[in-house]
């Protein structure tokens, strides 16, 4: 078994970690593979609550492994260097925007290409003040994949999402939070205590309804308004009948603060 990804549960909430430090987190296919299915094992699991994803070392993920990618240019594999995409880097895209609870990127370090994507399909990103993202793709004449074209838009526009997938450089922290690109920004020394404390405040609340509240936004940017009520509509009667909204109510009536079990 491969240790490029690193999967541990405690307390609710499950902790991916990209553990190729000296690559810094490059994804090769090994890795691939078993990120998308960890990644899957996490938003099936009842138990999990919600999701944090980070890296070692000195980066969070600097996207496709290069020197992977080029043995399999010289090898002239077309097959392998393009199924990729919707083997690998679509599944893991479509895992992390549309799993049914939240999703957390602890970005200790750059966060490159597909990376960064992977960030951006994230409800938080907590950056540290070290890190940064680049949009790498056009740098090497590619286009752009693992649902960039979908979340950058809607994270900062699409004018501002044109320019900086056109010219990509590195973005420092402070910059990513003005442009809307990080939730926050903490020292270095702090990220991993400043995340735990959100993933512990999220994996006490109404999994279900944060699962129902994602699904709902995400359902509404492609969608007309009459739509997206009527998806409204179901998401509050699933909701409603859930354990949490029933403890819930009667906690308020009791004028008790309510516990959420996430069921």
């Amino acid at each position: 078994m491969s240790d490029s990804v690193v999967y541990a549960v405690s307390d609710g909430v499950a902790t991916i970690t990209l553990n190729r430090p000296d690559a810094m987190n490059s994804l090769d296919t090994p890795t691939k593979v078993l990120l998308r299915d960890t990644i899957q094992t996490a938003a099936d699991d009842p138990a999990v609550r919600v999701v944090v994803l980070t890296g070692t070392g000195r980066a969070f993920c600097v996207g496709q492994d290069l020197k992977e990618h080029i043995g399999l240019l010289q090898a002239n594999d077309e097959a392998a260097l393009w199924s990729t995409v919707p083997d690998h880097y679509a599944p893991i895209a479509l895992a992390l925007t549309e799993m049914p609870k939240p999703v957390i990127a602890a970005v200790n370090g750059v966060a490159a290409g597909a990376g960064a994507s992977m960030a951006f399909a994230c409800d938080f990103r907590v950056v540290a003040d070290t890190a940064g993202f680049n949009l790498a793709f056009t740098g090497i004449a590619l286009s752009c994949d693992t649902g960039i074209s979908w979340t950058l838009p809607r994270l900062i526009g699409r004018a501002k999402a044109l320019e900086l997938l056109y010219f990509p450089r590195t973005i420092p922290a402070a910059e990513s939070l003005d442009l809307g690109l990080a939730t926050s920004v903490v020292p270095a020394l702090e990220l991993e205590t400043t995340v735990a404390a959100l993933a512990g405040k999220l994996a006490k609340g109404p999994t279900v309804a944060y699962g129902a509240v994602r699904q709902s936004v995400n359902y509404s940017a492609t969608h007309t308004l009459a739509e997206s009520l009527a998806f409204e509509a179901g998401q509050m009667q699933l909701t409603g009948g859930t354990e949490d909204h029933h403890n819930a109510v009667a906690s308020f009536v009791a004028k008790e603060k309510p516990t959420f079990n996430g069921r």
